[in-house]
């Protein structure tokens, strides 16, 4: 699967008690062989990677729907602030345009009202995909 080309994402990470739960989410590469999206830090993707960086990434519908034949692709993901963060913003906003924006207004408002924004950044690194051995 190239995730480069995919508009969404359906992303599963584990709970504690190694219940998968998936999200839709935009993805955009970030140079480096890794990809990333941003999410609330306070989000339970957030919250059940700090447990199991373990994930897998599945092509998707912006609702969230998989296709039964979609690939699989399995890697980790950290949540990242700072830096870090602005170049996953960067690569989603260059990805995704002014929709970014407008998805941005909510914590523009949140932020004159004295609150800070939680975002957090999630990046993402491949898992090798395993080679035969040769004969």
């Amino acid at each position: 699967m190239d995730l480069v080309t995919q508009k969404y994402v359906s992303i599963t990470t584990l709970r504690r008690s190694g219940e998968a739960v998936s999200s839709p989410v935009w993805i955009a590469p970030l140079g480096d062989g890794t990809f990333g999206f941003t999410t609330d830090g306070d989000s339970g993707k957030v919250k059940r990677l700090r447990n199991n960086n373990a994930v897998t990434l599945r092509p998707c519908t912006m609702r969230g729907a998989v296709a039964p034949d979609a690939p699989v692709v399995e890697a980790t993901a950290v949540a990242v602030e700072g830096e870090a963060y602005a170049s996953v913003h960067r690569a989603i906003a260059k990805k995704y345009g002014f929709v970014v924006t407008l998805m941005g207004i909510p914590a523009k408002i949140t932020k004159l009202f004295g609150k800070q924004d939680s975002t957090v950044g999630i990046v993402i690194t491949l898992s090798p995909t395993p080679t035969s051995p040769e004969s």
